[in-house]
């Protein structure tokens, strides 16, 4: 395990933790089936894009926001080693996919973005993927750490190689519509349930 790095690091984390609960929690109280919203998950209030990024993913595969275009993307940041909320994250991905249909799947790009390059190491990440049932389902995407960085930054990710802790991360669910656009976002423990996510993938596939 790392040496846990600045305690003001770890409390931006939790700071963000804190914000995302409390915003996805009123959203759940406020919601009804009749609400304003076509989607489930939360939605962010303004038209925010897919940042632009390339970067292999475990097997040395490149992966480029480019080529995404005119894909609805349901984007991810995992820990290979974390024990909480990414097995949960993985494993829903990949049984929503299933249920979804081979249509339906060929025009949806599961992508997962490391928060710890150092230790997301491809013998870790195909050993997580293959525990969570989602190889094949998920791309998982990790690099070095100087290339990594400017990425975290454009999506504003907390990432567990900077908290010092497996579990202490940003993990958002997020779906981008065929668009680009970022329509909804789902967590862990809250509103992330396979009926949820497949119904948000559907919404999004539809517009």
């Amino acid at each position: 395990m790392r040496r846990p790095r600045i305690r003001l690091l770890i409390a931006v984390g939790l700071g963000a933790f804190a914000l995302a609960w409390a915003a996805t929690a009123a959203v759940l109280l406020l919601r009804t089936d009749d609400a304003a919203g076509e989607y489930r998950g939360s939605e962010p209030p303004a038209r925010i894009t897919l940042p632009d990024f390339t970067l292999p993913d475990y097997t040395g595969a490149s992966v480029s926001s480019q080529e995404l275009e005119g894909k609805v993307v349901l984007l991810t940041f995992l820990d290979a080693q974390c024990t909480e909320a990414c097995p949960i994250i993985a494993s829903q991905i990949a049984r929503t996919l299933e249920r979804l249909t081979s249509e339906e799947e060929e025009q949806i790009a599961a992508i997962a973005i490391s928060t710890d390059p150092e230790e997301d190491t491809p013998e870790a990440v195909a050993s997580f993927l293959e525990k969570n049932r989602a190889v094949g389902k998920l791309r998982y995407l990790v690099a070095p750490v100087e290339r990594l960085r400017p990425v975290w930054e454009s999506f504003q990710i907390v990432a567990s190689l900077d908290t010092g802790s497996d579990t202490l991360h940003s993990a958002p669910v997020r779906i981008y519509d065929r668009d680009g656009t970022w329509v909804a976002t789902l967590h862990a423990g809250a509103d992330l349930t396979m009926e949820n996510l497949a119904h948000d993938l559907r919404v999004a596939l539809d517009t």
